[in-house]
This record gives structure tokens, sequence and C-alpha cells, in this order.
């Protein structure tokens, strides 16, 4: 108990910077994903194209790579900005390839005859996605949503390693101060059950409110 009590300002630092990533990446990732879910199911070819290229490459590059890209890379390009920003991208482009292959597989849930009523009544593209088809998809992808974004919480922890302030961090100057490093670790995991508890009950609300009856 002392290690948490010695250390709280750095463990709520830590917290609150893992509790930021999460939020940001995760509405960067959510969209992202339904751009490139409407991109993967559009009409227009290129669109197909370059969702397919976009889930393709990120989903089969390890996260770490994805962060030396944008953390180191991109600088080396003239762009330069706080390591939390370019954390925050790595992340929710990494985990919008997964959002959007969810909501990929909740779009093809949904009978053709429903898209081909509403274009049947005038809707283009965009109303029928957006108003028809989307709406009903929604009900069906809230569970695996839920568990992408709890993934994407836990992968916030790479961060750390580029100097971003987030939960896992906490550790080296905690050990450095010379406290137990069991109660360290076991202090920073409670950290991680509380968010990912917390998006959890979050889309256990959204499923018992708008999900598909099993």
């Amino acid at each position: 108990m002392y290690v948490l009590k010695d250390n709280w300002s750095t463990y709520w630092d830590g917290f609150l910077g893992t509790l930021e990533l999460t939020v940001w990446a995760s509405l960067l990732a959510l969209v992202l994903g339904f751009v490139m879910a409407s991109f993967r199911v559009a009409p227009v070819g290129s669109l197909r194209v370059f969702g397919t290229v976009w889930v393709t490459v990120l989903r089969n590059t390890p996260l770490t790579l994805l962060f030396f890209a944008v953390l180191l890379g991109l600088p080396r390009f003239g762009l330069v900005l706080p390591f939390q920003v370019f954390a925050v991208l790595a992340l929710g482009c990494y985990t919008s390839a997964f959002i959007c292959e969810v909501l990929r597989s909740g779009i093809n849930t949904v009978p053709k005859g429903q898209g081909e009523a509403a274009r049947s009544l005038g809707m283009s593209f965009g109303q029928t996605l957006s108003l028809v088809v989307l709406p009903q998809a929604f009900r069906s992808v809230i569970p695996p949503v839920g568990s992408t974004l709890i993934a994407l919480a836990k992968n916030s922890a790479i961060a750390g390693a580029f100097s971003v302030t987030e939960l896992l961090g906490t550790y080296k100057t905690i050990n450095e101060l010379g406290y137990n490093i069991v109660w360290t670790f076991v202090w920073i995991a409670v950290g991680y059950l509380i968010i990912t508890l917390a998006i959890s009950a979050l889309f256990h609300l959204l499923e018992r409110k708008w999900g598909v009856a099993r």
C-alpha cells in the first residue's frame, strides 16, 4: 500500500496519460474506421482499393514498428508535434483498421434488399449507408467494437517507450526509488483494470439499449 501512497502523483499522472491516450485514439480510430469501412463497400473502385490497402498494411504491421515510423519518421519530413499527439496518431490509425473490419462485417449482416430499397427511393450511396445500413449494422457490432477499444487501451502501454506519459511507464520512476517491483506492477494492473472495466461497462450499456437481442 505504501507504494501507491508514496507515489500517488506519479501513478495519477500515468493513469491520466493512459486515459487521455485511450480517449483520443479511440475517437480517431472510430472516425477513421467508419471512413475506411465506407470506402470498403463504396461503388467506386479506387476507394475500395484505398480502403483495402489501408486495412491490409496496418493490420499486418507490428504496432511497435508503427510507433517508430510515426514518432521518429514523421519529424524527419518536417512534421514536428508533441509525442503525445504522435502516439494518438499511431494508436488511432492502427486500431482503425480493426474497427473498419468490424464495421464492414456488421454491414454485411444487413440484407441487401435494404440497400436496394433505399436506392429505389432515390437515396444516394452516402444516404443509404448512413441512414439505412449503418444504423442496423451498428446494433450487431457493439460488442466487438468494445473489445477492440479495450485492446487499444492496453496497447497504449507501448507509448511509454517513446517518452509519452502513461501508466506502465511509471514503473521506471518508482523502481528507481527502491520500491517493491511486484507491488508497483500490481497497482499498474489495477489502473489498467479500471480503464478496461469502464469501457466494458459503457459498451454493455450500449448493447443493452441498442444491441441485437440474442
